[in-house]
């Protein structure tokens, strides 16, 4: 074990001249073995009186230079430890004083001469700055992070509030018309409980009678337009299936598949009203159509086509044929069918004349052209002959309840 090794166990004071009590300069022995700065013990001897001995060598005392507590002076000493083993080279004995970035390991100048030869090592100072440095950069990544992610659960935090503020404001918003709505029911329910109770059921309909006077239509059907099957009257209001086709002059509005036929005149304003007697038909189609509806080959009918029309099938089957057609429940077979047609509006409407119901509406359509009434029959059957379809004059006490 070498001298730069041993000095690691000197403790400050034996280090110290005994004279200047500082760190020795120049430090020399005497004989017996006691140290002293050179400077010290000139000064010391010249000036003392106390000494009674003679040296062998009058001139001077036989002083023995100490160099190697001298370079003791010069050695870098290590910082108080509790387990200075933990810090000691077990193979070397020596201090750990590098840190091999190989191994991963601390290392003494004796292990990067031999075994770490060729492996990169530094001063584990530097290591040690290293390593802190990455510490404190991961350290502020880390905080960078935890920051950006705050500011993100805020920024979501304060979109998600934003929403369901936005939201209630929505379904309060629908509540208050919800509310509405059902006040203006119950309104209506109180005045319609009233009138139900009235004893003045004529006052009833007077009132509202003279409203529609103006729309009974007088329909008269066009042989012109009606498929060569049918059969019209000579007054023009019905119509049946004759079974027999006839040579009739041919028509860019005659129906030549469509076992159908419209009415003389069109409209393309104000209201109108008409009834059609249906009894006595198993099958039955009737409404209205557009001037420039297709009259010619396989039809589907709907209003995509020009058609607004209501039918009844296999005799007990109702169906307005919108687009999908859509099945009617009716308590009792209509007898006597009306259409309504308000062209401002955009409304045809069909009600059970006896029974004074209503059937079904096409609401809020937009009509741009001429319109006419429409009527199909049954088809001629020998096991059971249908009646015609008949248009009937429409009396005032009919009116007003589908209005």
């Amino acid at each position: 074990m070498d001298t730069e090794f041993l000095c690691l166990k000197l403790s400050e004071d034996q280090l110290q001249c005994s004279i200047c009590l500082e760190v020795f300069t120049d430090p020399v022995s005497t004989p017996c073995g006691h140290n002293f700065c050179m400077v010290c013990l000139r000064s010391y001897w010249a000036s003392s009186s106390h000494c009674q001995s003679e040296f062998k060598s009058p001139d001077e005392p036989p002083f023995k230079r100490k160099r190697t507590v001298a370079n003791l002076k010069k050695h870098k000493l290590m910082d108080p430890v509790e387990n200075l083993e933990d810090y000691i080279c077990q193979k070397h004995e020596r201090p750990l004083e590098l840190f091999c970035r190989d191994d991963q390991t601390c290392v003494c100048q004796f292990c990067i001469e031999t075994d770490h030869r060729t492996h990169s090592t530094v001063p584990i100072e530097k290591e040690s700055k290293c390593i802190e440095k990455k510490e404190a950069d991961s350290v502020e990544i880390f905080r960078a992070l935890v920051g950006c992610i705050e500011r993100s659960q805020a920024e979501l935090l304060e979109v998600m509030e934003e929403k369901q503020k936005a939201a209630e404001s929505e379904a309060e918003e629908f509540i208050k018309e919800m509310e509405q709505e059902i006040t203006e029911l119950k309104r209506k329910n109180t005045e319609l409980e009233q009138i139900s109770h009235t004893e003045e059921h004529l006052h009833f309909l007077q009132v509202r009678v003279p409203l529609f006077l103006d729309s009974v239509l007088d329909v008269i059907m066009d042989p012109v337009t009606a498929h060569p099957d049918l059969i019209i009257s000579y007054d023009g209001k019905q119509v049946r299936d004759g079974d027999t086709v006839r040579n009739l002059c041919g028509s860019s509005q005659k129906f030549d598949e469509y076992i159908g036929v419209v009415g003389k005149e069109g409209f393309s304003s104000g209201r109108f009203y008409y009834e059609v007697q249906v009894k006595g038909n198993s099958e039955w189609e009737l409404g209205i159509t557009k001037e420039s509806s297709n009259r010619k080959g396989k039809i589907k009918m709907s209003p995509e086509n020009g058609y607004w029309t209501m039918c009844l099938r296999n005799g007990t089957e109702y169906r307005a044929l919108d687009n999908p057609s859509v099945p009617l429940s009716l308590s009792q077979p209509p007898q006597k069918v009306g259409v309504f047609v308000d062209y401002a509006a955009g409304l045809v409407a069909f009600y059970d004349v006896g029974a004074r119901t209503h059937i079904y509406s096409y609401n809020e359509q937009a009509f741009t052209e001429k319109l006419y009434p429409v009527f199909s029959p049954s088809v001629f059957n020998e096991d059971e002959i249908p009646d015609p379809l008949m248009i009937t004059p429409v009396k005032q006490c009919t009116l007003n309840p589908f209005m």
